[in-house]
């Protein structure tokens, strides 16, 4: 194997990670790990002790960098503008997370004076390209160590023996039911049962969540305020992206909002069930695009969720280091610019709807929209408007006719 004097590892202390610190430094003779850790809103508990972790696993440091804020006002906030949404479920809630992770990665690489990242990603996963992807858009000088394409191990028992071997302690056991990421933004949970596409996920698969069934008998509102496609107060009182995610996150997840039970397709060709969970980012969604129901024209629309369906596959796909990244968000930001107004929504029983909307650059006009008797429209301009509409087939059947 290639030499390397510094090797920065995405670490999270759980089992995979703990395993390759000592992994990297046997197979890398000489080499120094770094361990990083970024706190993307993942909570206390997965933070907990991680730095003593990485020490006792043989990290000769381990930087834990709050990227919260970023992650929200810099990689959520803008996707929402665009509405994407991944095969018309999926909030994109891991994909997003990747990209402010591998850019703070980068920079504590070149920083710490690293010659090589490494991660510990799976081969059969889409993390893999998004991580990797983003180093070869921001730093192709830094190698690429991916210990699960290259190491003997194959189970978590494997990797539990690797590690009592060398005496480092670990909290993990051979049984582990689901695989779980969290974040600000969302928490995906995937195995167990859920590898089944038959079985119905149990309440073991939720945890941020009540069921519907058992969400409160009384509905819910909140009222929020939009400025140019961003959500700033909630109930009048303004606050930062990142305030109002985790605000909404705690109001609707009581009422069982944001469960989604989805088979997506994996950018490496196979498919896969996911049960997400994204209770504040569902409510943002339906937000959104209620104001976009009252300010934008119907080609406007139409092309914000071309858009919105071009980026849901772009950020998936781990490609937000591009030119076409670029080009998309600005094309959703300057749509965004009349995306301003006031949204009521109701949440109950794992439902969110927009019961009542109003924006200063609304479109809609009760005047022109009103069934009764009015001045401002006169229907018999639609005949000549109809006729011109329909001129082309018009014209093929006539030419049918001909023949």
């Amino acid at each position: 194997m290639s030499q390397f004097k510094k090797i920065l590892l995405a670490y999270s202390g759980g089992l995979d990670t703990s395993a390759i610190i000592p992994w990297l430094k046997e197979n890398y003779e000489g080499c120094e790990v770094v361990a990083f850790v970024a706190d993307v809103g993942q909570g206390e508990e997965d933070l907990d002790g991680v730095e003593e972790k990485a020490i006792a696993s043989g990290a000769s440091k381990c930087i834990v960098a709050d990227l919260k804020d970023e992650f929200v006002n810099d990689y959520v906030y803008p996707t929402l503008t665009t509405g994407a949404i991944y095969e018309g479920t999926y909030l994109l809630g891991t994909s997003m997370a990747r990209p402010v992770i591998a850019k703070a990665m980068v920079e504590a690489a070149i920083a710490e004076g690293a010659d090589a990242i490494s991660h510990g990603c799976t081969g059969k996963g889409n993390d893999q390209v998004r991580f990797e992807g983003a180093v070869a858009a921001l730093a192709p000088q830094l190698a690429i160590i991916a210990p699960w394409r290259i190491w003997d191990m194959r189970s978590r028992e494997d990797l539990l023996a690797y590690l009592a071997e060398r005496n480092i302690k670990t909290t993990a056991s051979a049984t582990k039911i689901y695989s779980r990421d969290a974040n600000a933004w969302h928490i995906s949970t995937e195995g167990g049962e859920l590898e089944s596409t038959w079985n119905e996920p149990s309440e073991q698969a939720w945890t941020w969540t009540v069921s519907p069934e058992q969400a409160p008998d009384k509905a819910e509102t909140v009222s929020l305020t939009v400025e140019k496609g961003c959500i700033v107060a909630i109930d009048g009182q303004a606050m930062s992206p990142y305030q109002v995610l985790t605000t909404l996150n705690e109001r609707a997840a009581k009422h069982g909002v944001g469960r989604v039970d989805i088979v997506e397709n994996r950018l490496v060709g196979m498919k896969s069930r996911g049960c997400y969970e994204t209770p504040g980012g569902t409510v943002m969604m339906a937000a959104l695009r209620a104001v976009e129901e009252l300010v934008l024209d119907k080609p406007t629309r139409a092309w914000r969720e071309r858009v919105g369906a071009e980026f849901s596959h772009l950020v998936y796909d781990g490609r937000w280091f591009t030119p076409l990244c670029k080009a998309l968000l600005a094309s959703a930001e300057a749509i965004a610019e009349d995306v301003s107004g006031e949204v009521v929504l109701k949440m109950y029983k794992g439902q969110v709807t927009a019961i009542q909307k109003s924006s200063p650059n609304s479109l809609y006009s009760e005047e022109f929209a009103t069934f009764g008797e009015d001045e401002v429209y006169d229907q018999s301009h639609a005949e000549g408007f109809i006729r011109l509409y329909s001129l082309a087939s018009r014209i093929k059947a006539l030419k049918n006719q001909q023949k």
